[in-house]
């Protein structure tokens, strides 16, 4: 009875709980303010911010297991917060019909098996297609094995498009793979070798839609750097002011951008262009790594174009998944 009596009321329990659940709702909802100059901590917490509200459930748990009434109430916070970042990808948003599907594979440099990988994407159905981290061993197969679906397509250095469509106009987008002085002594063929964005027009029967392909720069977590996107960040930079100039309203971007929508290193991109997925996809899409996908990285973004359905491909001998659209004018 004594022990009973000097228990603590329900609203004065699990004050470490409910101190945890206010601290994850405010990390959630003050993100844009951690700042990147530490380690890129902000974008590394933005690359991952779905997967902050696995602690909602946790302290759920812990709160009822100490019958904390102040850890329940204050777990409103966190609940609200990621419903309001992330629940409207919760539903499905496709529709029905579009004009033209398009599909995007960092068809990986180390895959084992790229004539498989080949043979599943043109399989798609898929009437654009982009591949990036294409190696110069493996150009021969793509070609080879996409042939038959694709009569016209482009590969400038290590990124490449497949079109059912007659493609025109193309040519490499500088997206400043060479810092400094250095970088422009560099000849012209030189730099193709490794190019890895291109821009085209594919001739559609609503007109034409101009289309970038695009591999920006690897990400890194070190103990010294911490989150390391120096090279992504100045690609992005460059694309989005590439895109910027772009004069055909009609604009689909595919490619590996070694980021998320919510990355603030891609905001001169997303803020001309949107997203796919979150505009008609099924849940978060994610597609990287391909065997336990936590991000999605691979993008298709668009403008003047209206999204219809937005999905991810099943896994190829690639550490990526590739992911497609459907849109309509």
């Amino acid at each position: 009875m004594i022990r009973m009596c000097s228990r603590p009321e329900p609203w004065k329990r699990g004050p470490v709980l409910a101190a945890l659940a206010l601290l994850l709702g405010l990390l959630m909802l003050l993100y844009p303010k951690i700042p990147n100059r530490i380690g890129g901590l902000g974008s590394l917490v933005e690359t991952f911010l779905p997967w902050f509200g696995l602690g909602i459930p946790i302290l759920l748990a812990g709160a009822l297991w100490r019958r904390s009434a102040s850890a329940m109430i204050a777990l409103l916070l966190p609940v609200t917060v990621w419903l309001n970042l992330f629940g409207g990808l919760l539903g499905d948003k496709s529709q029905p019909g579009s004009d033209l599907t398009v599909a995007s594979h960092n068809v990986g440099a180390e895959n084992p098996e790229p004539a498989g990988t080949a043979r599943e994407l043109a399989a798609s159905g898929a009437d654009v297609l982009a591949l990036e981290e294409i190696t110069e061993q493996a150009r021969g197969t793509y070609e080879k094995e996409l042939a038959k679906a694709y009569p016209y397509h482009s590969v400038l250095g290590t990124v490449g498009l497949w079109s059912k469509l007659p493609l025109s106009d193309t040519r490499p987008v500088d997206i400043e793979q060479d810092a400094g002085p250095l970088g422009d002594t560099k000849p012209a063929e030189v730099k193709l070798a490794y190019n890895r964005a291109l821009r085209t027009t594919v001739t559609t029967d609503h007109g034409p839609l101009a289309v970038y392909v695009a591999h920006l720069g690897s990400v890194r977590v070190t103990p010294r750097t911490g989150f390391w996107t120096d090279s992504r960040d100045r690609n992005a930079q460059a694309l989005g002011q590439a895109i910027a100039a772009e004069r055909n309203e009609r604009v689909v971007l595919l490619g590996d951008l070694n980021g998320t929508v919510d990355d603030r290193a891609l905001d001169g991109i997303t803020s001309q262009l949107h997203s796919v997925q979150e505009a008609a996809g099924d849940g978060f899409g994610f597609t990287w790594p391909a065997s336990f996908p936590v991000a999605r990285i691979d993008q298709i973004l668009v403008r003047g174009v209206e999204p219809a359905s937005s999905w991810v491909l099943p896994a190829t001998g690639s550490d990526h998944r590739p992911v497609a659209a459907a849109i309509s004018w």
